[in-house]
């Protein structure tokens, strides 16, 4: 369902440039299966460059993530029989339960790291009350991701992305 969505807040924001401004919606969800690491990757990329990325490139991607997925499964055998396993290893997707090596795997580092309360407060905006009781820190990434933990845990995942 979320697959796909950080293109689409790409593709609407330079269709927004494109055709004069248009107004386009506000994005605003509460999640328990965040962004892909592909997705991710694939988008930031397109911004980045204002281009997809090429087939070498995709090669490389898919090749180094799934060394480091690897990499982490052997390192840390009980992840392998945790029910995020498949999340993490073959859709490379960040999702509630996952740890913070998991993310940074798929997401890369974080722009905004966070445990103050009301800086996470302004992240979760009005899914904060759900939030408030569980979340320790919080990671901010591009696209309008916040990605909230418990201690090394992933505890919830917001997206806001305004209207313009």
């Amino acid at each position: 369902m979320f697959r796909g969505l950080a293109l689409i807040v790409v593709a609407a924001l330079a269709m927004g440039c494109a055709t004069g401004g248009e107004k386009r919606p506000t994005i605003e969800q509460r999640t328990t299966q965040g962004p892909t690491g592909d997705d991710f990757w694939k988008a930031t990329m397109t911004a980045q460059n204002r281009r997809e990325p090429n087939f070498e490139e995709r090669r490389h991607w898919e090749a180094d993530l799934d060394d480091r997925v690897g990499r982490y499964l052997r390192e840390h055998p009980e992840a392998a029989s945790d029910l995020n396993v498949s999340a993490f290893r073959f859709l490379h997707q960040v999702s509630v339960g996952m740890d913070r090596e998991q993310v940074r795997i798929l997401l890369g580092q974080p722009t905004v790291v966070s445990t103050k309360p009301d800086e996470m407060e302004k992240a979760a905006r009005r899914y904060w009350p759900m939030i408030k009781d569980r979340a320790t820190e919080a990671w901010a990434y591009p696209f309008g991701w916040t990605i909230f933990f418990s201690g090394s845990k992933v505890v919830d995942i917001v997206q806001y992305i305004p209207a313009s």
